[in-house]
């Protein structure tokens, strides 16, 4: 490509073109300490994987309470969650049309102080407590392996 033409596109048209990262919110559950410590994993719906609590942002909450909100819908985890996140991670969300969009997630810690039996997507969710060596190798997304691995 022309070189003045190639600066213009990668200063102004390239930018404009692509698509934001979406931005979620998750919740690293965790329970124990030191050696003990062990973290929630629950699979996903659409592909039974290993993921963490996650979800878009909610009307009136703030970001740590939104991934407080997903740990009980999707974990049955009533618990304690840091103001700040404690790391982030991207993926590709595949959207109902088949589309993948990028997602930049904020992790909140979060200390699991209950577990309940019925939650509401109890019947559609598995969960798995495990060590956070355990969890890096059970999830897919590298930059959510390193965040198990620094813990």
């Amino acid at each position: 490509m022309y070189a003045p033409l190639r600066s213009v596109w990668d200063s102004v048209l390239g930018p404009l073109l692509q698509r934001p990262k979406r931005l979620q919110m998750a919740a690293l559950c965790h329970r124990g300490e030191g050696e003990d410590k062990e973290y929630l994993l629950v699979t996903s719906r659409d592909t039974g994987r290993w993921v963490i609590p996650k979800g878009w942002p909610i009307r009136g909450l703030l970001s740590d309470e939104t991934a407080l909100q997903e740990a009980w819908e999707e974990a049955g985890v009533k618990g304690e969650t840091t103001p700040e996140p404690v790391g982030t991670y991207t993926y590709q969300k595949r959207q109902a049309d088949g589309l993948e969009v990028p997602v930049e997630t904020l992790v909140y810690s979060v200390a699991v102080k209950d577990l309940a039996e019925d939650f509401p997507e109890a019947h559609e969710r598995k969960r798995r407590w495990v060590a956070a060596d355990t969890a890096a190798e059970m999830v897919n997304e590298a930059e959510l392996k390193s965040l198990f691995l620094r813990q």
